[in-house]
Formats: C-alpha cells, structure tokens, sequence
C-alpha cells in the first residue's frame, strides 16, 4: 500500500475545488429564475454601465480635441492671411525699387540683352563682295546673291528657250516614226504573204505524213494482235506446266521427307517443314501434363504452409491479448486498493 504524499493531496484539494465551482455554475445556469437564455444579467448590466462611461469619456476626449483643432485652425488662417500681406507688400517694395533705381539701362552689360540691339546694329549683307561675309560667317550661299530677281528672269527665258526646242524635237521625232511605222506595216504584208505561202506548203506536207504514219499505225497494230495472240498462248502453256509440277512435286503434298536436314536427324529445313508428327505431340502433352500436375502439388504446399503461419500468428495474438488483459486488470486492482487508502489517509488527516 502506498502512502499519499502532500503533492497528492493539494492535486485532490484542486479537484474538490474545481468540482465545488461546476456545481455552483450549473446551479446559477440551470436556475430558471435567474437564467435568461444562459446568460449572467448582473455581469451584462455592469459591463453594459462600463460601455456607457468609456463611450462618454472617449466623447468627451473626441469634443476636446476637436475644439482645439478649431482653434488651431482659426490661428492658422489668421497667420497664413498675415504672412500673405507680408509678402505682398515686400514684393511690392522691391518691384518699386527695382523700377526706380536698377532700370535696364544702368546695367553694365545692358548691350547683350538690349531689345534693340539688331535695330542698331549693320545689316548683315550690304552686297555680295563685303569683306565680313566670311566663310565662317555663313551669311551668303549659292543661289541666295542680291542679283536672284534678274537671274532668276533670264533663267525662265532660258528655260523657255529650251521648252520650245524641246518641242522641235518632239514633232521631228513623231514625223520619223511615222514615217517607220509605215514602213513596218509595208514589210509586215510582205511577210504575211510569205507565211501564208509557207502555211498551205506546210499543210498539205502535214496530210502527206498524216496518211503515212496512219498506215503505219495500221501494220504495228496488227503486229501487235498477232505478238499478244503468241505471248498469251505460250502462258497459258507455262501455266498448266507450273500446275502440273505443282501437283506432283513435294510441296502440296505435304510429304515430311523433303524437310529432313543434311546436318542431322534431329534438325529441319524451316522452309520446307511441315509440322510435328503424332509421337512428338503426345511427348508434348505429356511434358505438359506433368509441369501442371508439379504445379498443382507447389501450390498445395505453398497453401498449407501459409496456412500454419496464419494459425501460429493467431495464437500468438490471442496469448498477447490474453496477457494485456490479465495486466490491465492487475493494474485496475492496484489502482483500486491505492485510491482506498488515499481515502482512508485522507479522512484521518481531516479528522486530525
């Protein structure tokens, strides 16, 4: 027997205790009097009041800053509307100062940005030989000479000149080809005569070898019935000897002799053989009838042997089963007889 030891006991006080507030949680639960749909109403109500103060306090937090924003944003406005002034007026100041004592004229290098400078300034070209037209100064290019107006007047002239003998030219050359057009059609008659001559000469040429090769066609034609009369006479000769050898030879009928090779009795020509005879089937079957009676006496063998190791495996899981229980149920008892002697420990140290 074992004694109980006081960590046992603070475990046993813990489970009392925890069984103590179940009971008086299903009492306070299942009390229909107190109970609205499981719930606890006083808890509701204090935490509904708890709500209520944080919802006023957080309000009230809210209006406060919201106020102080309001007023920030008052002082904002009034600042940023003084600073603008400021900036205006300095900006003023400075204009009128500006327009008073730093004009445009006082400055020392008023001449590189002065609105009238080109005005005062020399023209660029004054004519086509100034010496400050240089090359660099790409100030006069081909074709851009104060004389363009006149040259460009007699370049028009001249190309009127050359538009007008242009035009000589032109009607002088439909003049010549005209002139060998006509020649063409003469000799383009000529030649149509000549090709017409030529064509009937050609064409009674063509009936004469028309009618020769017609004849000729005549003749291989009937060479070649007569050639087809001999060629289908001589197959069918050859066919009825190719039938007769057939029928007398070794091949149709199916004599075993002519596959016997010259290497040995026990080997065959493939080509010629023609199957096994009688004695060689029945050894076959024979063989064959042994390998399934062998496999028949392999498999009886293999099931009774499987079916010793299926009835060793049960047994010996029926004793483990056997054995696990007789455990458990020493264990059940040890644990029964310690539980009793807690009890008894326990009930002598309360009544103490």
């Amino acid at each position: 027997m074992e004694i109980a030891q006081p960590r046992d006991l603070e475990r046993y006080l813990s489970l009392a205790k925890r069984r103590h507030r179940e009971l008086c949680r299903q009492k306070r639960i299942f009390n229909a009097r107190n109970r609205i749909i499981g719930g606890d109403t006083d808890t509701w109500d204090a935490q509904v009041h708890d709500q209520k103060i944080k919802e006023a306090t957080e309000k009230a937090r809210h209006e406060t800053f919201a106020a102080e924003m309001r007023q920030n944003d008052k002082i904002t406005c009034i600042l940023e509307g003084r600073e603008r002034r400021d900036r205006k007026s300095l900006c003023k100041a400075i204009n009128d100062f500006q327009q008073t004592f730093q004009k445009p004229e006082t400055r020392r290098e008023f001449d590189l940005s002065d609105p009238l400078a080109l005005r005062k300034d020399l023209p660029a070209r004054q004519s086509d030989n100034d010496i400050r037209n240089t090359v660099s100064g790409m100030q006069k290019f081909m074709g851009e000479d104060l004389n363009f107006h006149e040259r460009k007047k007699f370049q028009e002239e001249q190309n009127r000149e050359w538009s007008l003998q242009q035009q000589r030219e032109r009607e002088s050359a439909r003049a010549h080809q005209r002139c060998a057009e006509d020649l063409y059609f003469k000799t383009r008659l000529q030649f149509d005569e000549t090709a017409k001559h030529l064509q009937n000469l050609e064409s009674a040429t063509r009936k004469a070898v028309c009618a020769a090769v017609k004849e000729f066609n005549r003749n291989q034609a009937t060479e070649s019935v007569e050639r087809k009369t001999r060629e289908k006479k001589q197959e069918q000769e050859d066919d009825l000897a190719e039938i007769s050898n057939l029928l007398r030879g070794d091949l149709l009928s199916e004599n075993p002799q002519q596959a016997a090779s010259s290497f040995g009795p026990h080997r065959v020509v493939p080509d010629r053989w023609k199957g096994m005879t009688r004695e060689q089937l029945e050894q076959i079957r024979l063989v064959q009838k042994q390998q399934i009676q062998e496999k028949l006496r392999l498999r009886e063998e293999e099931w009774r042997r499987d079916r010793d190791w299926d009835r060793q495996r049960v047994q010996r899981a029926r004793s483990t089963l056997l054995v696990e229980r007789q455990q458990k149920r020493q264990q059940r008892d040890l644990r029964r007889a310690l539980d009793c002697a807690n009890l008894s420990l326990a009930k002598e140290q309360r009544s103490q």
